[in-house]
C-alpha cells in the first residue's frame, strides 16, 4: 500500500496539470510568433512612411520650383 494516497484521486490532477502546462507552452510559442510578426509589420509601416514622406517632400520641391519659375519669367530683365 502506497503512502501517498489513491492513485485514482491524483492522476486526474497530474493529466489536468500537465495539459495546462502543455496549453502554457502553446500559448507562450504563439504569443512569441505574434510579437515576431508585429515587429516585421512595424519595420513595414516605418518603410512606407519613409516613403511617403519623402513623396510628400518631391511634390512640394516641384510646386516649389514651378512657383519660382513662374516668378522669374515674369520679372522685368
Amino acid at each position: 500500500m502506497t503512502a501517498g494516497g489513491s492513485r485514482y484521486l491524483k492522476e486526474p490532477f497530474a493529466a489536468h496539470e500537465q495539459r495546462m502546462v502543455a496549453t502554457e507552452k502553446i500559448m507562450e510559442l504563439q504569443f512569441s510568433q505574434v510579437e515576431q510578426r508585429l515587429g516585421r509589420i512595424e519595420k513595414m509601416i516605418e518603410g512606407l512612411e519613409r516613403r511617403l514622406w519623402m513623396t510628400v517632400y518631391g511634390v512640394i520641391a516641384v510646386i516649389l520650383t514651378q512657383a519660382i519659375q513662374g516668378v522669374l519669367d515674369f520679372a522685368p530683365g
